[in-house]
């Protein structure tokens, strides 16, 4: 079911039912980007009319972060659970070993990517990989480099750049892939191949994720998680001020 929250569209999904959408996705074959919401990205689409755009048009959202969770149980609206980023990759990954899927790793350093080539090959031996490609490349190289993924015939391409830069190369390149499911992940590759660590498992799932990020990088991420947590907050809080007058009007009227 698809929802709207904060001015973007979700799809309240479970984990499981968005991976049965990503298999048939791949089996449809045509192109779809894939998107999470989370705080951040809420906050620049509050912003970014363009982002704002490319999110809500994509086939597929998932709730990434807590706070998305928590913003739905404030505003009555019913979101499952989180389908973090780096998890629903460990399960497309999962899918891709079944199915026999190709897949393709764009982003992040060349020591990094190719840490996530091995990593991956030899977790899921049956994942076909069809090719990789590191993040650091000039603009008038991106055309090329979606030619090169279209010519790989992958079925999957995980990008790895940080928002809103992923969104847009994807939005923009995705007909040129002509991949079935492109998934931007973040920092995933940055975890998977050791160059940062996650959160403890009690942290995910008390949703501190984000500050187990922050006391890593504190000085780098203070805009995004300190700052740009009080603004997320600040959108819920009117959100939530904007449905209550919205009730009170429509049961004066029922009342009149």
């Amino acid at each position: 079911m698809r929802i709207q929250l904060l001015g973007s569209e979700l799809d309240a999904l479970t984990m499981e039912q968005t991976v049965a959408r990503v298999d048939e996705i791949i089996q449809i074959g045509k192109p779809v980007q894939h998107v999470v919401i989370n705080a951040n990205k809420i906050n620049l689409m509050q912003k970014d009319a363009e982002l704002r755009a490319i999110v809500n048009r994509s086939p597929l959202i998932n709730a990434d972060g807590a706070s998305i969770l928590m913003a739905a149980k404030l505003l009555g609206l019913d979101v499952p659970e989180r389908v973090a980023g780096i998890d629903l990759m460990d399960e497309v990954l999962k899918l891709a070993n079944a199915r026999k899927y190709k897949v393709f790793f764009f982003g992040a350093t060349e020591e990094v990517v190719r840490k996530v080539v091995m990593a991956s090959s030899k977790k899921y031996r049956d994942v076909q990989i069809v090719g990789h490609e590191n993040g650091y490349f000039e603009d008038a190289m991106s055309d090329q480099i979606a030619d090169d993924i279209r010519e790989s015939q992958a079925d999957i391409v995980f990008v790895a750049f940080s928002s809103p830069k992923k969104e847009f190369w994807i939005h923009e390149q995705l007909e040129r892939m002509d991949v079935p499911f492109v998934m931007g992940v973040g920092g995933s590759f940055d975890v998977i191949a050791g160059k940062t660590k996650r959160a403890p498992r009690w942290m995910q799932k008390t949703g501190l994720e984000w500050f187990y990020r922050f006391i890593q990088e504190p000085i780098r991420m203070f805009e995004r998680y300190i700052g740009g947590n009080f603004i997320f907050l600040g959108h819920v809080l009117k959100a939530k001020k904007k449905a209550g007058m919205k009730d009170a009007y429509l049961n004066d009227r029922a009342g009149r």
